[in-house]
């Protein structure tokens, strides 16, 4: 199948072309309405085409740009520079354009006045909707509930699981509660399907010959994935979700950006979360993602320690209306916590664990399968005599959405001997644990080995957490550190 590939060079004086040249145009103009303001862009150009195996190259330099009467030979210098009343003259002049700068003339006004022609549109539409609810009244209030946003009955309850699950595989299980229940469900993967646990069962692909598919494969393509979820979601009637491993979050960060930007209750499914992929190496081992997402206004970032807390991530992402949400799923199985506290991520945080016998001396706080280390380590603490508590903390947007009486009766201000333990960038835990705690993070980038083996090396160990929770409960830890 012939191929078309079109490559444009903005050299700024440097002659640049893609292709050699066959032949020659005269330079090309075109004119640019921004506002009240025209531009006139006069292009030199040379041109190739070379078909050559059905391939079809077309490259096209620029040697000089002409804007009214000066010659810009620089364009960067424009991006985004601020528009000198002498310049904005010039070009006037350059274009005989007589009108004051915001001016925008009447006939302008009056060629893009549509209100007569959406009124009209608008009235057809409600007239339609009338005769749809008269003749289907139960499509009718099914088709209103969805395109206000309102969810169906949504299970309450997590399925059964019984053996240690990685949180994507019990993402998938949620799922297929979900998707029958909620037919506006549509989900997507960026060619990781069967990776991130993204087709519920009896999803069908969507496809021409299907278009009733619930479920589209993206193919590597990351960015255009986040895009097409977001205007499926600013669309309305549908909530639309999608896949990749959390590494390649960087691939469609502008479209999650631009959710965040328009409050678009678009799902973001990332799995392979930590340095638990293992041989993948480093370079699919995410370290800095999960700070940079944290960093973004609007994202809610959730990390479930274990299948419980997965089922009830996918709660909060689905009744959330006013922005994105990312959920964080581990590659390898982590250990089932107790059943009856996991609605507690609903808050963002919780005490999965307490201290018997008093206040707690020290806190260990976690996310994901961090967590399950934190609940090891409390066991041999608490055998010992030294008070601990277990938080867990997959959300730090939620969490810090709850009164201050809440998250001070999980994270007590009298108890600053804290441990925060998580296999990402250590950065931001400071908040957590305070001046006189400890975190135990990643400062550097993963390896390829077995994951058991990486997490030994890095000290993600149920012992290195309890060694450093009982050197800070004895005071030989004094200030605030990074494991």
């Amino acid at each position: 199948m012939p191929q078309a590939v079109l490559g444009v060079a903005f050299s700024f004086g440097i002659p640049m072309a893609f292709a050699s040249v066959q032949g020659q145009v005269p330079a090309l103009a075109w004119w640019l309405l921004l506002g009240n303001l025209f531009w006139v862009i006069a292009y030199d150009t040379e041109y190739a085409m070379v078909d050559r195996d059905d391939d079809i190259r077309i490259g096209i330099r620029t040697s000089a740009l002409t804007f009214g009467r000066y010659d810009v030979t620089a364009v960067m210098l424009l991006y985004g520079a601020y528009l000198v009343v002498w310049g904005a003259i010039g070009w006037q002049l350059g274009l005989g354009w007589p009108y004051a700068p915001f001016e925008v003339p009447e006939e302008v006004y009056r060629h893009m006045d549509l209100r007569a022609q959406g009124r009209a549109w608008e009235e057809a539409w409600e007239r339609a909707l009338e005769a749809y609810a008269r003749e289907y009244p139960e499509l009718h209030a099914e088709l209103l509930r969805r395109l206000k946003g309102e969810l169906p009955p949504l299970p309450q309850e997590p399925p059964a699981f019984d053996k240690p699950v990685a949180t994507r595989a019990a993402s998938g299980r949620t799922l297929d509660l979900l998707a029958p229940r909620m037919p506006e469900l549509l989900g997507g993967s960026a060619d990781l399907t069967p990776s991130n646990n993204t087709q519920a069962q009896g999803m069908a692909d969507f496809s021409r010959e299907n278009p009733l598919g619930r479920y589209l494969h993206f193919g590597v393509r990351e960015h255009a994935m986040g895009a097409i979820l977001n205007g499926l979601n600013l669309h309305g009637g549908f909530r639309a979700y999608g896949g990749t491993f959390l590494v390649f979050s960087d691939y469609l960060r502008p479209a999650l950006r631009l959710a965040a930007l328009m409050k678009t209750p678009t799902v973001f499914v990332f799995t392979h979360d930590s340095i638990g992929l293992g041989e993948d190496g480093p370079t699919h081992q995410p370290v800095e993602h999960l700070m940079s997402l944290r960093a973004m206004p609007g994202l809610w970032v959730i990390r479930p320690a274990d299948a419980h807390e997965t089922f009830y991530a996918w709660q909060v992402a689905l009744r959330r209306r006013e922005g994105p949400t990312a959920l964080v799923l581990t590659r390898q199985a982590v250990p089932l916590l107790p059943p009856e506290k996991a609605r507690g991520l609903l808050r963002g945080g919780y005490v999965l664990a307490d201290a018997p016998g008093g206040p707690p001396e020290v806190v260990l706080i976690a996310t994901g399968s961090e967590v399950a280390l934190c609940v090891e380590a409390y066991e041999r603490l608490t055998g010992e005599g030294v008070r601990t508590r277990v938080v867990s903390l997959p959300s730090w947007e939620l969490f810090e959405r709850q009164p201050q009486s809440y998250r001070e009766e999980v994270l007590p201000p009298s108890v600053t001997k804290r441990v925060a333990v998580e296999a990402a960038r250590p950065m931001g835990w400071e908040r957590w644990v305070g001046c006189d705690g400890r975190v135990l993070g990643v400062d550097r980038f993963g390896a390829s080995a077995p994951y058991p083996r990486i997490a030994e090396e890095l000290g993600f160990t149920a012992q290195r957490v309890y060694e450093v929770a009982r050197e800070l409960a004895r005071g030989s830890v004094a200030r605030a550190g990074r494991g």
